[in-house]
């Protein structure tokens, strides 16, 4: 219940400090997904300062608050230098990857008109935003394979999928389950023979790729100076190491710039302009990320990737040594994917469940992320390194290789017979949130909030089950969660 009277600033803060107690360590690259640390607590500091500077300046009129638009252009040409643009690329500041890749197929769409349901061919490897924007956008994503061994894009593949009512094809750099970058000068080709556009989400690799290039790094070619190439993504929370809420899309040109924003006037009130989805945001992350770009500098980031490449390469080396598991693919930046040796999808791998080995990480207090198994790629764990992990990867590998052999004694988690068969089969909507809280309760997820981090009997039911019910789930269980 809303206080009657207002709390005080002590209280207030106390609380959220609670609040906070079991969520995972923003800091110190213990934690090897979701959160991206520079190691550099007064890159932290400005960030917030500028942040907070900009808190409460509205990004809805940029006429009324001028600054954003010389913060806006800023970032985007910082960007835009880095990705093989010029200093008048068009581009768009939005809150993340999502918002980006959004805009990207909005503005396919709209400057390709189709005579069908639009269609967006993209790697089985690509992002869930480009099924989520096709969601949003009446769109539909046709899903090509990758190579099974290297999980690059197949552009025999690609340029099979494309037909007349392809508005967009797409290509990661890297991929995020892998860490491979796509063929993109190839699949670039493809498209603009066929007069389609081609989008390059470079959302988590984009601000790194260049460093490491520069750092002596083999980078394959993936940005706008590619042939055909006409919009990519860089979110700068990522790699930027930004306050989250920063990404960049940029536009080979301004018509295609121009298709991804809003207008409207037919209404009695004010215009409304929109460059990105939303409409009133908070100028604060655009402040925070033009904060962190400027603190860290060239040089910075340079130092970073270096970091970063030296901690992937001794990871890499190191689970190599480690029994019963093995890297997927041949990472070209610094993200890390391993599975069991025989490469088993339901998490099993000469005696170790991947699934198991999580769990076990966790309780030792690193956490590392579960992958599900899907279009023949199995089931693994995934690992990004960061310019803060090259200090703690040696206690990153102890810490594996000791949750490898826990997981080996443990055993596969075990399903409670018929339950995989049951889920597949189940009328969600038949069930209350009593019931499902029940069921859920039933493979060890309270959703009071109280379990400890176990989840591998939950991983191992989704893994065990097809994508469009491992979605129905999920979607149940956000909505229980928040009640």
């Amino acid at each position: 219940m809303l206080p009657e009277n207002g709390r005080s600033a002590q209280d207030i803060l106390a609380e959220l400090a609670r609040l906070r107690t079991d969520d995972l360590a923003v800091r110190g690259g213990t934690v090897t997904a979701y959160v991206y640390d520079t190691g550099r607590p007064e890159v932290h500091d400005v960030a917030a300062r500028a942040y907070l500077e900009m808190l409460e300046v509205n990004t809805l009129d940029p006429t009324a608050f001028p600054s954003i638009v010389a913060l806006e252009r800023q970032v985007v040409g910082w960007v835009a230098g880095a990705l093989g643009g010029g200093p008048h690329t068009p581009g768009i500041f939005t809150s993340g990857g999502t918002e980006s890749i959004m805009l990207a197929v909005k503005a396919a769409r709209d400057t390709r008109p189709v005579a069908g349901r639009p269609r967006v061919v993209a790697p089985v490897t690509a992002h869930p935003a480009f099924h989520k924007a096709a969601h949003y956008l009446g769109a539909r994503v046709v899903p090509v394979d990758v190579d099974p061994v290297t999980f690059r894009a197949d552009p025999a593949a690609v340029a099979a999928a494309i037909d007349d009512d392809t508005v967009l094809v797409v290509a990661s750099a890297p991929s995020y389950p892998q860490g491979v970058v796509d063929p993109v000068p190839e699949i670039a080709a493809l498209a603009a023979a066929r007069g389609v556009p081609c989008h390059v989400d470079a959302c988590v690799g984009g601000w790194l790729l260049p460093w490491l290039a520069e750092a002596g790094a083999e980078v394959p070619p993936f940005d706008l100076s590619v042939p055909g190439v006409t919009s990519l993504s860089c979110d700068l929370h990522k790699f930027g190491y930004a306050p989250k809420g920063a990404s960049v899309v940029l536009f080979a040109d301004p018509a295609l710039r121009r298709a991804a924003y809003f207008a409207s006037a037919a209404w009695p009130g004010y215009t409304v302009i929109n460059s990105g989805v939303q409409s009133s945001k908070s100028a604060g992350p655009l402040a925070g990320a033009w904060a962190t770009l400027n603190a860290v500098g060239r040089e910075g980031y340079l130092a970073l990737a270096r970091d970063a490449l030296a901690a992937a390469r001794r990871l890499v080396e190191g689970i190599g040594a480690i029994p019963g598991l093995r890297v997927l693919g041949a990472p070209d930046a610094s993200l890390v994917a391993f599975t069991g040796e025989d490469g088993a999808g339901d998490g099993a791998g000469k005696g170790v469940d991947v699934f198991v080995l999580a769990d076990e990480a966790r309780r030792r207090g690193w956490f590392l992320q579960p992958q599900l198994s899907y279009a023949g790629i199995p089931a693994n764990l995934h690992v990004t390194v960061t310019g803060v992990t090259l200090a703690g990867v040696e206690a990153l590998l102890e810490v594996i290789g000791a949750s490898a052999e826990a997981a080996r004694r443990r055993g596969p988690a075990r399903l409670p017979d018929g339950l995989a068969e049951i889920l597949a089969t189940l009328d969600l909507d038949a069930l209350d949130d009593a019931a499902f809280a029940e069921l859920a309760a039933s493979v060890g997820v309270d959703l009071a909030g109280a379990g400890g981090p176990d989840m591998a009997v939950v991983n191992t039911v989704l893994d065990a089950l097809p994508a469009a019910n491992r979605e129905a789930i999920l979607i149940r269980f956000l909505s229980v969660l928040y009640g």
